[in-house]
Parts: structure tokens; C-alpha cells; sequence
């Protein structure tokens, strides 16, 4: 039993005992006690108002007087309005110290032991290079892939191609009318760029087809539709479907360029997925699961040989399942899929990360597999993300002002490289070690960055605020934690005796030790909210604030005093515990943690 759970039981028989009056414990909030008042954690007493029990600074009082009585590690309290705070015994931190610090069992949670869960991230078309908005989604979907982990759950992250279809076709054919014999080796382009310059070019000539139509009296969606460009595309697609040899070959010589080059993208992350689906080999499942919920009654085929779905009693509407040419759309492959990944990993939970403007597109997924009666409906979840931006504004993949995922860790790392020189912290890194750790800390930052802020939000991403050594950022995290590993061999030097339990100290506990215990103390509770949330923010944002917290401990806390043996070995073992719980948070984001900085 955790002390929270202590608390609201112990409140909850003073409040029967004293007032006659008998509630559910998990009524009574406990949490921890706001930086400006005095205390460790706090219960919230106006859920007793309904009782009627009296003014709430009132019941916190008599409440109060009964804890300290009835729990041995609560050492006093004081009441503010409606908030009763409690300061724990400095015995009852000494005590978590000496049994949490070489517990392996305290980075980990048992909550989803025994699910199985997959997390599909990435899926990026296989026209363009990844760009900063596919680097948001990787990171989130890696970071959350960790989390579950920590947590229990045997964790599954995939990533889904999007291969086939109008976008690559695009690329294609641009390059079948200018690109000739260019390749990507002929032209010293990464393979994903090279695709990406071609569906750019598309663009371009669809762009100038249209205004000749429209300058003709057509309006702007019937010129589009009847460009030159535009008719080539659908014909295009038809013939993929067909399997015609020469536009398969085509379509896979494509594509293989843009596979090695993500490829290279992903192993410079850290990403790694367990599974790779591609849409081309999925889209026939989705279509036979459509034909056979038409069979049953489920879905309904217009005059045009369509087959739609109506959703109307949801609340969405009625949705397109397959054109009237037979040939399938996203979410026609997205139900074949699903299929497949529950017959290889037969999960109970399945875990979308995709951006926002898709956020309708998975409610009708959804609601079509509870439609279908899927027997992992029920464990569906998007993790919707926001549109990230650069300070100059939003990119555009069909006008080509995108920012190549390479290219931006390339820009971060000159940036971290600039920020870096100037400071003596690199001072005695060997060529070979500064190299490494400027790779470390260009991707901490980014990725920090990226994760730091709620999923739920759009965000703009600032390169030159991500490298900062102070402020909330990666790097500032990653410094911490080179700051613990750089207290340890400092100690090495001086016999100090083995820190245990029951240890007693030679002065009570400063304001700063008890607020560094306390944010450790939380370390288990944030891990099972960002599982529970789906959000990694809550990793990012709490690791921060306990690098905050160690910095405020190390300005104020002399670790190594030769006349207080005790003190000093129970402040070297909570340095060393802090540095221990940072490496794992920041391994939780996908991110190392230099060991000198």
C-alpha cells in the first residue's frame, strides 16, 4: 500500500470515528503540495462539504490532529482553506531512499502485465522524404512504445507503408514523362527526396493544366478532374490494380528507393518497429472484409456500384468504402489491417498515432469495426496530434516546403555544436567523445522538444530554443544527469559509509532534499499516467521538473562533508538515485543520457 492510500484510508476511519460518518476513501484527493506552501502532499478536503460536517479549514484541522496521531511518518501539518498539507517524518524519506535506490522492481509498473498492445506509428507515403511532421509522429509513437512497456504491456510498434495509391502514382508518372534514366545514385539524392522532387513536380504541372482549363470557363474541381495529368493518374491506378507488369516494376523500383532511405532515417533515431505493413499487400483484405459486411447486410452498394456505410446513427454520417470503379480508399485498407494485426499479435489494444486533420477518419474506422463486431473494438484508441510548424510558418509536401527530417537534425546539431563551443562544460571531451555527445544532444533536443508539449496541441518548433543548456529542453535534462554521474567519480575519492535504512543523519533534511524525494517519490505515478494518457508530455514535463529539482539540491546541498559521514552518503545515494530515474526517463522519450557533459 502506497501513502496516498494510507492517507485516504487513515482520513477516512478519523472521519468515521470522528463525525460518525462513514465515505469511500477515494473520494479524499491526495496529491502533492503546491512549491509556495509548507508540506509534502496534500488532501483536499471540500469533497466533505456534502457531509456537512462543518467549514472545511475546520474539518482539516481535527482531520490533521487525527493523522499525525494515527500515521508514525507524518511529522505535522497545516491547513489553508480547504487543504489540509502533511509533511512526512525525515525517517519516513530516509526510508524510501535506502528501498527504492537499488530496486530495479521502482522503474517499472505491473498495470498492463499480460496485454498485449500495438502501436502503429510513422506510416508515411512512400512519395515524399520525411519531414517534421513525420518526426513528431515518431517520436511520439517510439516514446509511447517505451512507456507501455515500463508499464507491463507487451508492446508491438509497426509501422503501415502507404505504397500504392493517387500520391505515388503521382511521383511516378511525373518521372515517367521528365525523369528519364535519373535515379538516385545519377543524382546524388537520398532516395526519399528524389521521389519527393517528382510528386513535387506533379504539383506543378497539375497546377498549370488547371488554370489552361479553367481559363476555358471551367470551374476549379471540374478542371482538376479533367486534367490531362489528373486522367493519366486514375488510369495509372487502374492498371496497378491490374497488376500490368510495367507500371508494377515502375512502382517498385520507386518505392525500394524510398524504403532505404527511411531506413537510414530511422536507425540515425534509435526507431526501431517489430513489423512493417504495407498497404499494397493489405488494401484485397480490406476489400473482402467490405464485400463480405455487404453481403451481410452491414454496408449497402449505390447505382453507381459503390459501396458505402451508413454511419448516421453515430453521429458521422454516411462514408465511401469502395469506388464505383472497385478500386479501395485509406480507410478500405485501414479494416484489413486491423485484421491482420490482431491475427499476429492478437492484442486487446490497438494504438493509432496520427496527426489531427484525421481525427474524423478514425472515428469512422471505429465505428466500423464495432460495426463488425472486431473482438479488439473495444481497445481502439488515436493518439491525435497536432500540426507542428516552423517559426517562418507551415510546410507544404506538394509545393515542396517541407524540412527534410535529416536536414533538421543536420541544422540542430550546427546550432548544438555553436551552443556547445561557447561554454566550458565541453572542456576536456576528447574529438571521438564530443562527437557523440553532439549527436546525443541534437537528438535530445529534438525530440524533447517535440514531446514536451501535449500531443492534443499544435506546436512550433524552434531549433534554436531546442539546444539550450538551461530552460526547458533537452539538453538541460541530459546536463543533469552528466552533473550526477560527475558527482559520483568526484565521491570515489572518499570513504563514505554504505548508505542503508535507519540510517541517521547528522542534520534534518533540507527543503530542497525532501522537494528532490518527493518528485522521485512521483516517478511511478507519472509512469502510469502517461499510460493511461497515452501522452508522453507527462514523461518529458515531469523529468524536467525533477532536473529543476536536482539543481536546486545541488546549488543547496553540499554532498561531501568529511565531518558528517552519514549525511554525505545519504546525499550521494540520492544524487546517484536521481541520475538513475533521469537516464530512465529520458530512455522513456528514446533519448540518451551523456555520462559527461
Amino acid at each position: 500500500m502506497d501513502v496516498t492510500t494510507n492517507i485516504q484510508q487513515a482520513a477516512a476511519a478519523a472521519v468515521k470515528d470522528h463525525y460518525g460518518v462513514e465515505i469511500d476513501p477515494q473520494i479524499l484527493q491526495v496529491q502533492e503540495t503546491r512549491k509556495d506552501f509548507e508540506g509534502d502532499f496534500t488532501l483536499v478536503v471540500f469533497p466533505l462539504a456534502k457531509y456537512r460536517l462543518g467549514a472545511p479549514h475546520i474539518v482539516g484541522e481535527a482531520l490533521g490532529k487525527l493523522l499525525v496521531e494515527r500515521l508514525d511518518f507524518i511529522s505535522s501539518y497545516n491547513v489553508i482553506k480547504g487543504f489540509l498539507n502533511l509533511s512526512l517524518t525525515d525517517a519516513f524519506w530516509v526510508n524510501f531512499l535506502s528501498t527504492s535506490h537499488q530496486n530495479p522492481a521502482f522503474l517499472q509498473n505491473t498495470e498492463g502485465k499480460g496485454q498485449s498492445i500495438v502501436v502503429e506509428f510513422c506510416s508515411p507515403n512512400t512519395n515524399k522524404p520525411l519531414h517534421l511532421g513525420h518526426l513528431r509522429n515518431i517520436v511520439l509513437g517510439n516514446s509511447l512504445s517505451h512507456i507501455l512497456e515500463a508499464n507491463g504491456f507487451e508492446v508491438h510498434p509497426v509501422c503501415l507503408y502507404n505504397d500504392r495509391g493517387t500520391a505515388i502514382c503521382k511521383s511516378m508518372y511525373a518521372w515517367q514523362l521528365a525523369g528519364k534514366n535519373d535515379s538516385p545514385a545519377s543524382t546524388g539524392k537520398k532516395g526519399d527526396l528524389f521521389v519527393g522532387d517528382y510528386y513535387v513536380a506533379f504539383s506543378d504541372m497539375l497546377k498549370k493544366q488547371k488554370a489552361e482549363l479553367m481559363a476555358q470557363g471551367m470551374d476549379e474541381k471540374a478542371a482538376e478532374k479533367a486534367a490531362e495529368c489528373s486522367q493519366a493518374i486514375n488510369e495509372m491506378l487502374i492498371q496497378w490494380e491490374a497488376g500490368d507488369p510495367g507500371i508494377r516494376a515502375l512502382w517498385k523500383q520507386m518505392n525500394d528507393y524510398v524504403y532505404e532511405a527511411h531506413a537510414n532515417t530511422f536507425k540515425r533515431l534509435g526507431v526501431t518497429f517489430e513489423k512493417f505493413y504495407y498497404e499494397s499487400e493489405e488494401y484485397e483484405k480490406g476489400k473482402d472484409a467490405v464485400l463480405k459486411g455487404l453481403e451481410e447486410g452491414l454496408f449497402y452498394r449505390k447505382e453507381d456500384n459503390s459501396v458505402w456505410v451508413d454511419l448516421e446513427e453515430a453521429k458521422l454520417d454516411q462514408k465511401l468504402l469502395l469506388r464505383s470503379n472497385g478500386t479501395s480508399i485509406y480507410i478500405t485498407q485501414d479494416l484489413g489491417v486491423a485484421d491482420q494485426k490482431h491475427a499476429d499479435f492478437n492484442m486487446q489494444k490497438s494504438v493509432y498515432v496520427v496527426g489531427s486533420e484525421q481525427d474524423y477518419h478514425f472515428k469512422v474506422l471505429f465505428e466500423l469495426l464495432k460495426k463488425m463486431e472486431k473482438p479488439y473494438s473495444d481497445g481502439l484508441f488515436h493518439l491525435s496530434y497536432g500540426l507542428v510548424e516552423l517559426p517562418d510558418g507551415r510546410m507544404k509536401s506538394r509545393e515542396g516546403t517541407v524540412v527534410e527530417t535529416d536536414d533538421l537534425i543536420e541544422e540542430v546539431r550546427e546550432t548544438v555544436a555553436k551552443v556547445t563551443g561557447e561554454s566550458e562544460k565541453i572542456d576536456g571531451l576528447s574529438d571521438e567523445e564530443l562527437t557523440v555527445l553532439l549527436d546525443q544532444l541534437a537528438l535530445g533536443a529534438i525530440k524533447f522538444f517535440l514531446i514536451k508539449v501535449d500531443p492534443r496541441k499544435g506546436m512550433i518548433f524552434n531549433p534554436e530554443e531546442s539546444v539550450q543548456l538551461q530552460g526547458h529542453t533537452g539538453p538541460y535534462v541530459q546536463y543533469a544527469h552528466a552533473r550526477t554521474r560527475s558527482l559520483i567519480q568526484k565521491a570515489a575519492d572518499n570513504e563514505l559509509p554504505a548508505f542503508q535504512a535507519g540510517a541517521q543523519l547528522e542534520e534534518p533534511l533540507h527543503t530542497s532534499e525532501r522537494e528532490l524525494l518527493l518528485k522521485l517519490f512521483g516517478y511511478k505515478h507519472a509512469l502510469a499516467e502517461a499510460a493511461r494518457n497515452y501522452n508522453p508530455a507527462e514523461i518529458a514535463n515531469y523529468v524536467y521538473e525533477l532536473a529543476q529539482s536536482y539543481s536546486s539540491f545541488f546549488a543547496n546541498c553540499r554532498v561531501i562533508q568529511q565531518d558528517k559521514p552519514h549525511t554525505s552518503s545519504f546525499r550521494l545515494a540520492l544524487s546517484t538515485f536521481t541520475g538513475v530515474v533521469m537516464k530512465a526517463s529520458l530512455k522513456l522519450l528514446g533519448i540518451e543520457a551523456p555520462e559527461k557533459m
